[in-house]
């Protein structure tokens, strides 16, 4: 009788090993490597979830006859394929996660399988399809002289632009559960019960492919040193470094139509979500409807249909965010990660990868050529492109030889002192003036969402925190409402006094409501556009909101970082960027890195057709190299700097930075347990005298406290590689045989920053 070891879900690090079962009679030949089983787990045999990672035969009956036995398995269709197991074992090893929290990663949610009880018998089914209740505007009109509150009109008016929405959207945008009964009563608003992930409408045929724009000399030379490591058969990685707007995505086309030619696939990964509806335009235009689209705006079922889609064959092009270096791709040829020094490629959740490693393992395994892309790579990349391993592809000329944005700093604390305590400069707010006159558009950089974001007391000078976070609340004012950004606490109305003196409450600093509202006065006839995580929480609202500031409908578009990079509009010629001296203070390591790629990244996005393009940085630090540099888009002079400071600080790509890190309910105790986890690191470390360590701390993170969570931190400074990962996987063990997991959970991971 043959048996099957499993992983099962739910299992903690310490005991995420393999359990062996007997497979029944009835599923021989139906349970493979990589197959989803339900299995009887623990003394109570209650199901559990499990994926199969070995078939084999046990050699003798009676031993057989000991074990338990499956309860079930899911169709063969839902198996993992070897491609994918091994990237399991793969998130195992390199992130410290379990084998099902890799498995979650890399299945979309709507192919999973869940335990359920037919006739008392324990078997699977696929994820239910979850329905919510949705408001409606009806077809009914507003009676003459009918009584209707300037709330409820409000809520008609987002009805009606927005079409149908949940009550949690509506709220979000400052309409009451109270002001939707009224509007029910009234028979101008229904609300209906709908499948949350219906399957989604087919998207309208595009237009017979067309061939891309011929490309440049730069880039037919860029093309052709890049192209034959598609030819090969062999791994390859390279660097593309292109100034902004240099036309890097026409080089993309054209590697990835060669790909196909050779009749292999190509899956291209964007950093933000607004960038995915811009890209998928190009591939479909290009090579029309064989293109599939993976991230995470998707509803579960539309994740499903293009996942199996793929999984079929019936893609050859994938595009999408971080989740879509996963897709169920078979005949990789090449790997593509534009804007690739973007923090969003890594996951700081369970598993913590980066997707950067996972598409080197997938491009060693497909023999495929990786292409990283970005006017401003990390520090890590351009240094393995200078040192030779990558290969340096450059392209240093804007497409047709436009020519970069002119830059001008203007000196806030000069503004203060000539009377104007906006936050919109003089110089500012005349080049905006001009644009407006002339037909232009304008995109304004803040990288702060909300409106006011501190409430400090008069008196005592204390800030008013979240009682769950130990952040400063945020004030929202279209919500009237405080908000934590990290535990979603509210408080609302906000209050007026201090709640430690009773002290007046003054309400200081801004985000960006706060900024529309100030342009709203300088400029009452412009057509504003808010780009923020408040803005575009609706399904398709990137992609609506892009697409009709590139049809004109606004003047101003102003956002977080979501609006600094991969955009292109034409009738753009003026950026500017509010608020950056924040960031450039940050105590992460990478804080330089951060600011030169923004401001860079953002100043590109003006001049990228016939008309030029101006930026206005404002800052209170204009002499700062950093902003200077990316004034001047210097990208050479600040890789130098910043890799001297790194390598004689000792950071990354000089060292790896692990950073363990622990939480629990008590401060004296997860402080404790922090501590005994150094101790027991150095012990096995005094083992190996020859790894290269450096550990640091504990100590706080830089937010302690998270959800009624305290939480610390050790940062090491390591070689990562297989003997310090294995070092590590036993300290773990050692943790967890003491018992500590109890007082603190504790978490690592290999691509952080430090700035937790």
């Amino acid at each position: 009788m043959s048996t099957v070891q499993v992983a099962v879900d739910n299992a903690t690090f310490h005991f995420d090993k393999l359990y062996t079962y007997r497979l029944p009679l009835q599923l021989e030949g139906q349970v493979f490597e990589g197959s989803m089983v339900l299995v009887p787990f623990g003394r109570g045999n209650r199901p559990r979830m499990a994926v199969v990672l070995a078939v084999g035969e046990e050699p003798t009956a009676e031993k057989t006859a000991r074990l338990k036995e499956l309860f079930a398995a899911a169709p063969e269709q839902a198996r993992l394929t070897p491609d994918l197991l091994k990237l399991v074992h793969f998130l195992k090893e390199r992130t410290f996660c379990t084998y099902y929290e890799a498995v979650r990663a890399i299945i979309p949610y709507g192919a999973q399988y869940r335990p359920e009880l037919v006739e008392g018998k324990p078997t699977l089914r696929r994820q239910l399809l979850r329905q919510e209740v949705r408001y409606h505007r009806t077809a009914r009109p507003v009676q003459a002289g009918g009584r209707i509150t300037d709330k409820q009109r409000t809520a008609l008016n987002l009805l009606a632009a927005g079409g149908p929405q949940t009550a949690a959207q509506l709220e979000a945008q400052g309409v009451t559960r109270a002001v939707l009964d009224a509007l029910l009563k009234k028979g101008l608003a229904e609300k209906q019960r709908e499948d949350q992930d219906a399957c989604p409408t087919p998207a309208a045929e595009t237009s017979a492919p067309e061939p891309p724009p011929a490309l440049t000399e730069e880039q037919q030379r860029a093309y052709d040193q890049l192209a034959p490591n598609l030819e090969d058969h062999a791994p390859h990685a390279a660097l593309l470094y292109g100034v902004t707007g240099s036309g890097k995505t026409l080089v993309f086309l054209q590697l990835i139509r060669r790909t196909l030619e050779l009749g292999r696939q190509a899956l291209i990964l964007v950093p933000e979500i607004s960038l995915t509806p811009q890209m998928i335009r190009r591939l479909k235009d290009t090579f029309g409807a064989r293109v599939a689209v993976q991230h995470s705006a998707l509803s579960n079922t539309e994740r499903l249909v293009q996942w199996q889609m793929i999984q079929q064959g019936g893609a050859d092009i994938v595009v999408g965010t971080r989740s879509a270096i996963f897709a169920p791709l078979q005949n990789l040829g090449l790997i593509i990660l534009d804007e690739e020094q973007e923090h969003t490629y890594r996951s700081e959740s369970a598993p913590r990868y980066a997707a950067h490693d996972v598409a080197k393992a997938r491009a060693a395994q497909h023999r495929a050529l990786l292409l990283f892309a970005s006017a401003t790579p990390s520090i890590e990349t351009f240094q393995a492109a200078r040192t030779g391993r990558y290969q340096l592809v450059r392209l240093a000329h804007r497409y047709e030889g436009r020519p970069l944005p002119t830059v001008e700093l203007v000196d806030m604390r000069q503004e203060l002192a000539k009377g104007n305590p906006g936050e919109i400069s003089l110089p500012l707010a005349k080049a905006i003036g001009e644009n407006l006159e002339a037909g232009r558009q304008t995109i304004l950089l803040l990288n702060r969402r909300g409106y006011r974001t501190v409430a400090q007391c008069a008196d005592c000078g204390k800030v008013l925190k979240c009682t769950s976070c130990s952040v400063p609340m945020v004030y929202h004012k279209a919500q009237n409402r405080l908000l934590c950004h990290y535990c979603g606490r509210t408080i609302a109305p906000p209050p007026t006094a201090c709640p430690e003196c009773g002290g007046p409450l003054r309400y200081t600093g801004f985000g960006t409501q706060k900024l529309e509202e100030e342009l709203a006065g300088l400029f009452p006839a412009a057509r504003l556009l808010r780009m923020d995580q408040d803005t575009t929480s609706q399904k398709n609202a990137h992609e609506r909101k892009l697409a009709a500031f590139a049809r004109q409908e606004y003047d101003i578009m102003l956002g977080t970082q979501m609006v600094a990079k991969g955009l292109d509009f034409e009738k753009v010629t003026l950026v500017g960027v509010v608020g950056i001296d924040s960031l450039l203070f940050s105590q992460s390591f990478r804080a330089f890195e951060t600011v030169f790629s923004l401001v860079t990244q953002v100043v590109g996005r003006g001049g990228r057709a016939d008309m030029p393009g101006h930026a206005i940085i404002q800052t209170s630090n204009p002499e700062h190299p950093v902003l200077q540099l990316a004034a001047r888009q210097d990208y050479d002079t600040f890789f130098a700097q910043e890799a001297a400071f790194r390598r004689l600080g000792l950071y990354p790509p000089f060292c790896s930075i692990c950073v363990v890190g622990f939480n629990g309910g008590q401060d004296t105790t997860t402080l404790a347990a922090a501590a005994r986890f150094a101790v027991l690191l150095r012990q096995e470390a005094s083992r190996q005298p020859d790894m290269p360590l450096r550990v640091l701390g504990p100590a706080p993170m830089n937010i302690l406290m998270v959800n009624d969570r305290y939480r610390y931190k050790l940062t090491i400074k390591c070689r990562n590689d297989r003997a310090f990962r294995a070092m590590l996987g036993r300290v773990l063990g050692l943790y967890s045989e003491e018992g500590l997991p109890a007082r603190a959970a504790v978490t690592v991971d290999m691509n952080s920053d430090g700035d937790l």
